[in-house]
């Protein structure tokens, strides 16, 4: 009779050979004779033996689990890119037969000691940080211990574990305010999230250099922190549309700010394009939904999942050549959202 819940002795028995084999050829040792390791083989068939995760932490290398770094709540909410990569990332760990962990936390300080707590426990095997704080410190704590992690966005310094997975929000920004200036636009908003990720400070940085480029003066009054919210960003542009001095187009950094701008608009009766152009980076086909449909830059969000889990499993796996730094490229859609004015 099969027992119903098979253990490691279950399969000792059954095989006639002791636990100590049984855990040398689960843990893939190779000192045992191939008569023993193939009886071993076959009970655990028989059995339907499903090695326990935690056994297998406590003899081997730690829990097949990986560990996702999201930023803390109140800045996330609403934001498709969070839910997407994630997404991404599970797809890929579940065909390694990994589970994932999602970590939140309130600061950075609360971030190193979590990790160091699941680094120490063994709980996990990997590390993906699914954005790169401007403040880097806690970073050189992590990478003391030799786990691989993978960052979504920028690292600035260079680690021995710590690799990152972008794309060029610098040039992305820079290509949207230059395609604005082609159609004749030199009065240019940009609603962007707060500065405490290299992401947000690129995109702005885009922008500033793009219009000094052109000979345009920058001008802060146009440059506008729209916070984290689809409610904060709403009444900035509320904000916006009701200046005396209405700006002719507006670049905006991510979906909510996207979002809440054809919002806004719709309200005053203020159109698109006829009375104030736009132009945004997104994470998915948001902008071919909305009217009109918006010219835009739309982020690879799957892909840098993807990219980065993939690298991460190759880190796990001991594959040390992988690439410490890549630039997945995006690329410009024009649509409706823009018109060319004299």
């Amino acid at each position: 009779m099969k027992p119903n819940n098979p253990t490691i002795y279950d399969i000792a028995s059954h095989a006639k050979v002791s636990k100590s084999t049984v855990s040398r050829v689960l843990n893939g040792k190779t000192n045992i004779s191939d008569e023993s390791r193939k009886r071993i083989l076959e009970a655990i068939k028989e059995l339907n033996y499903q090695p326990n995760k935690l056994a297998r932490a406590l003899t081997n290398s730690g829990f097949d689990a990986i560990l996702v770094i999201s930023r803390p709540s109140n800045t996330t909410a609403g934001n498709p890119f969070f839910s997407e990569v994630i997404q991404s990332i599970a797809s890929y760990a579940e065909n390694e037969d990994f589970d994932v962990i999602i970590q939140t936390s309130r600061n950075t300080k609360e971030v190193m000691e979590k990790c160091l707590s699941k680094i120490r426990d063994k709980m996990v095997r990997g590390i993906i940080m699914l954005s790169s704080p401007v403040n880097e410190d806690y970073l050189d704590e992590l990478d003391k211990h030799s786990i691989p992690i993978a960052v979504i966005g920028k690292v600035k310094r260079n680690f021995n574990n710590i690799f990152s997975i972008d794309t060029n929000n610098f040039a992305n920004s820079y290509n949207l305010v230059q395609h604005l200036i082609d159609n004749g636009h030199s009065d240019i908003a940009c609603l962007h999230a707060p500065l405490k990720y290299n992401a947000a400070i690129d995109r702005v940085d885009g922008y500033k250099q793009c219009l000094i480029d052109n000979g345009i003066p920058v001008r802060e009054d146009l440059i506008i922190d729209c916070g984290y919210s689809f409610e904060d960003a709403h009444e900035r542009a509320i904000q916006l549309l009701q200046s005396e001095r209405l700006p002719t187009a507006v670049f905006t950094v991510d979906e909510l700010k996207i979002m809440s701008f054809y919002h806004a608009a719709s309200q005053l009766g203020i159109s698109i394009p006829q009375q104030v152009s736009i132009v945004g980076l997104s994470n998915g086909i948001t902008p071919q939904l909305l009217s009109p449909p918006m010219t835009g830059i739309e982020l690879p969000v799957s892909e840098l999942g993807k990219i980065a889990t993939d690298l991460l499993f190759k880190r796990i796996q001991g594959q040390a050549d992988t690439e410490r730094s890549i630039i997945v490229p995006a690329h410009l859609e024009e649509r409706k959202s823009v018109q060319k004015i004299k």
